[in-house]
């Protein structure tokens, strides 16, 4: 629906002219003791069940049938078509709380996100600050997977000081599976770092995992913060990222903003956005009442 830019977009526009920039809140705990080696286990668990499902993936030709957990084969998704991309985006009836879809979130490039990232924070590993202005770039260009190879659409929602965006789009499998690969490492690779703008304000980063709901065929999520200041006074943005893969297909969820985590939106958005996409690709239509809201 078509309306005035509303006073969240009025605020980011002059967040950005203040030289603010976009923060998630995302830290672990490092603390020791049981619960230290609770969630390093847990950790390793994860990480373990990701590379089991990537080397299944990569043992699958591309194109084949899928397989079932029972070992029956099942359809593959056909391919994504401009049509089916912006059949498969989320509508305002699929998310909770109020959100507002909007007209213009393809013009939402926050140069909030725009720094060159210390090299000096990176003196063991000085490849990973690459991976860091990777990601930074990534975020600000809305194309963290890459390029797609085939169509896309996208779509945006605003609510409070919050925004919500998403993207489906057809991309090269081998690509994708690496993309989504490289993501996984991020929280190693820039744990924590500076990013200094042009005016030459520094700003603390942080890139933590996010939980992602068991969605599609295989899926990573971030947590990035962003510290600095707008207009001389500390301000604090956040981000959630999941990004999900549906045969050669793809959808990336992004939400934060100046009222803090939107995890629970984000989630509730892959979930819905999924379920969209795989449907658009078996050939039917997503419905216009989901009925599957937690």
């Amino acid at each position: 629906m078509s309306r005035r830019p509303s006073r969240p977009v009025r605020l980011m526009a002059s967040a950005l002219a203040a030289g603010a920039l976009l923060t998630t809140a995302a830290c672990s705990d490092d603390g020791g003791g049981s619960g230290a080696v609770s969630d390093t286990a847990a950790a390793q668990a994860r990480a373990a069940e990701k590379d089991a499902e990537r080397e299944a993936a990569k043992k699958q030709p591309t194109g084949s049938p899928a397989t079932s957990p029972t070992g029956s084969p099942t359809a593959s998704p056909s391919a994504l078509t401009e049509s089916g991309a912006k059949a498969a985006l989320l509508t305002e009836a699929d998310l909770e709380g109020g959100w507002n879809q909007v007209q213009d979130a393809d013009k939402w490039r926050d140069r909030l996100l725009v720094g060159e990232v210390d090299v000096s924070d990176f003196l063991t590993a000085k490849t990973d600050a690459a991976d860091c202005q990777k990601l930074l770039d990534g975020l600000y260009r809305d194309n963290l997977l890459g390029e797609p190879s085939g169509p896309s659409a996208l779509t945006g929602f605003e609510q409070g000081d919050s925004r919500l965006l998403e993207q489906v789009a057809a991309y090269d499998r081998a690509g994708l599976d690496d993309s989504l690969e490289w993501m996984d490492s991020l929280p190693q690779k820039c744990d924590q770092f500076t990013a200094t703008d042009e005016a030459g304000e520094k700003r603390t980063v942080q890139v933590t995992e996010a939980s992602v709901p068991e969605a599609g065929d295989a899926r990573e999520g971030l947590h990035v913060t962003v510290r600095g200041t707008a207009a001389d006074n500390p301000a604090t943005l956040t981000l959630d990222l999941v990004a999900v893969r549906v045969g050669t297909s793809a959808l990336t969820v992004t939400g934060g903003g100046l009222d803090g985590d939107e995890a629970a939106s984000v989630e509730q958005a892959v979930r819905q956005g999924t379920e969209r996409l795989k449907t658009v690709l078996d050939g039917g239509t997503p419905s216009p009442r989901p009925t599957n809201l937690d």
